[in-house]
């Protein structure tokens, strides 16, 4: 072959193997939903979550929940199976989404990430350390994403309060206290599905009420803005205000956080007349107050009085919808960041938090965290 010809092959060839990279690059990641119990499992179905992905199977064991879903979104028959082995091993996703009882998180895991399917799963974790601590191992040794997803994590508000306890030096100073408001007036009350409901109020499958629900989000986001400290100690008072509608489970808690510079306060409510996701953070500098997912309070040295901004998602970066954020890890084209809201490290501390608080507030102890 001459030295033109071969030129002309290797420059074909070159353009040839470029064109199928950038096809790559183009397919739209392949997700599968594990159970459709959550009520959040309907956000995927709706326009505004769309983005570069697309649901290629559903696994849920309630036939009439399948029957639900497929009339509320004309789904059809193909999208369901009725084994999650036997969909894994068919469709070969890129990515996973766990939308069933917290219990069965780790199940999800051990099918998906032999497999080196990537998963995340709807907060917390988990509820108990043994299980969050297999779903690491699993997690590492296959060398999978293992995210977990909350709502508060797009808020822009929430980036907001981060960035200035992380940007140049630390605008807020060193935190001494944060307050995290989360709760509404109650999973029946304001109408979740019988399903869900199930579950939610089950101490086997989501390991307490409220404490577990809404105490999970000021865990999250404390560890992340405390950059992964181990806290010192875990204080939790728990109550039942309604035991005609939660026999089983707590609908009331407070979850005390002792770090050794700095506390937090959890505040998680089935009982509040109104629906709250706010927070506080006081630091040596000033505070900032997180009102709702827009709207930041703030005050630091040198200011005379509080300054209210109105934060946007351009603003801080912040991606509102958690599928694209996914689809973004799976991609490469995002990386998780050192403790952040979505990452493992962050929520394996979380469910030690949260576990220590379920023993706390059984024994009315307080509970030390081993180093």
């Amino acid at each position: 072959m001459s030295i033109n010809c071969r030129w002309i092959f290797l420059s074909f060839l070159f353009l040839f193997l470029n064109q199928q990279v950038m096809a790559g690059q183009e397919n739209p990641v392949r997700f599968v939903m594990i159970g459709l119990s959550h009520g959040h499992s309907h956000w995927i179905f709706q326009k505004q979550y769309q983005g570069d992905f697309e649901l290629v199977g559903v696994y849920e064991p309630n036939t009439a929940l399948i029957q639900q879903f497929k009339q509320r979104y004309n789904l059809d028959d193909a999208l369901f199976f009725p084994e999650m082995d036997r969909m894994l091993d068919e469709l070969r996703p890129d990515g996973a989404l766990a939308f069933g009882p917290i219990s069965e998180h780790l199940n999800v895991v051990r099918s998906c990430a032999p497999r080196g399917i990537h998963v995340m799963v709807e907060k917390p974790l988990a509820f108990s350390i043994a299980h969050a601590k297999e779903m690491e191992h699993l997690a590492e040794s296959h060398r999978i994403h293992l995210l977990t997803n909350y709502e508060t994590s797009w808020y822009p508000t929430t980036d907001a309060v981060i960035d200035y306890v992380r940007n140049d030096g630390g605008e807020l100073g060193k935190i001494r206290k944060a307050v995290f408001h989360h709760g509404h007036r109650g999973p029946k009350e304001i109408g979740v599905g019988p399903e869900f409901l199930e579950w939610l109020t089950d101490p086997e499958q989501n390991g307490a009420g409220a404490l577990i629900d809404f105490g999970c989000y000021g865990a999250n986001i404390m560890t992340s803005l405390m950059q992964g400290e181990r806290p010192v100690s875990v204080l939790a008072l728990s109550q039942t205000h309604k035991p005609e509608l939660y026999p089983l489970v707590d609908d009331e808690a407070t979850i005390l956080v002792e770090y050794k510079e700095a506390q937090a306060i959890i505040q998680a409510s089935w009982n509040w007349p109104f629906d709250r996701k706010d927070m506080e953070v006081y630091g040596s500098n000033g505070y900032c107050m997180a009102l709702d997912r827009q709207n930041l309070k703030t005050r630091f040295k040198g200011e005379g009085t509080e300054t209210l901004r109105l934060i946007h998602a351009e603003d801080t970066g912040t991606i509102i919808n958690p599928f694209e954020y996914f689809t973004g890890v799976i991609k490469g084209s995002l990386e998780v960041s050192h403790y952040g809201l979505y990452s493992l490290e962050n929520n394996l501390l979380v469910v030690e938090i949260l576990s220590s608080a379920i023993e706390s507030a059984k024994t009315g102890e307080r509970i030390y965290l081993k180093d």
